[in-house]
């Protein structure tokens, strides 16, 4: 009989950020092997009651943790998304066997930066690869941008925080992580209102950063919405940032988040 291509995980812990804005955790087969940055492909079940649909989602957590976290939009009427949120603790949802992703540190070589650029919920995937040790071997400053439109959809700020002032992380002597929020329906002072693009364009990110986005030190990595992704590459493609290709390790790598 072949073998099963998704495990069944118990949903062990939720947390609401704001109306229609959650993580939750899930248990983890031990046999379960990710890279920072890379996705699962979750699903419920008809046997399960819930009607056979699936959707993939980047870990927020690391390959050390024995869970596996997540950070979700709930949609309206989303096939996925509303029915998940509606789960009590202790419910089964099914995890492929096998993680997929391409947004991960080994797909470029070090440099000066690392710049990691999201919007919403596209910000799951860089909590995982900034506490990796791997990260901050390559890359002795990180530039971390999250762009909501909405301040109290800036979640895991502690988290972020903390990764910052670890001694083994971006705490160590000759390391900085520079957190740029940016909020583009609520302008606040100190803080970017502008999409990211226009940030880019403008020069302001860099400033904010006080650290230069150039292609000879700079990697970037993109996350986020379709539209956002597309902006931010072509913006940067006019600065001369290309992605990985045969023969050329390029520094820009994208995913789109749906």
């Amino acid at each position: 009989m072949p073998q099963d291509p998704a495990t069944p995980q118990t949903l062990i812990w939720v947390h609401h950020w704001a109306p229609g804005l959650l993580s939750f955790r899930l248990s983890r087969d031990p046999e379960y092997r990710f890279a920072p940055g890379q996705f699962a492909r979750l699903s419920l079940r008809a046997e399960d009651g819930l009607g056979a649909v699936s959707r993939a989602y980047s870990m927020i957590s690391t390959p050390a943790d024995d869970f596996l976290e997540f950070y979700l939009i709930v949609i309206p009427g989303g096939a996925f998304s509303e029915k998940l949120a509606a789960l009590p603790l202790g419910a089964t949802v099914w995890v492929e066997r096998q993680a997929h992703g391409f947004l991960t540190v080994d797909h470029f070589p070090g440099g000066d930066t690392l710049w990691l650029l999201a919007t919403g919920t596209g910000l799951s995937p860089y909590l995982s690869i900034l506490r990796d040790a791997a990260t901050w071997s390559q890359w002795p400053k990180v530039v971390l941008v999250h762009s909501v439109r909405r301040a109290h959809e800036l979640a895991y700020q502690d988290l972020i925080a903390q990764t910052g002032a670890d001694p083994l992380l971006g705490g160590a002597h000759g390391r900085r992580l520079a957190y740029l929020p940016i909020v583009t329906r609520e302008p606040q002072p100190g803080r970017l209102a502008t999409r990211i693009p226009e940030a880019i364009a403008s020069g302001a990110l860099e400033a904010a950063a006080g650290l230069p986005l150039e292609p000879e030190g700079s990697r970037v990595m993109i996350c986020g919405n379709p539209d956002m992704v597309k902006a931010t590459r072509a913006t940067l493609a006019t600065r001369g940032f290309k992605s990985p290709r045969r023969g050329n390790p390029g520094n820009l790598v994208v995913e789109n988040y749906w």
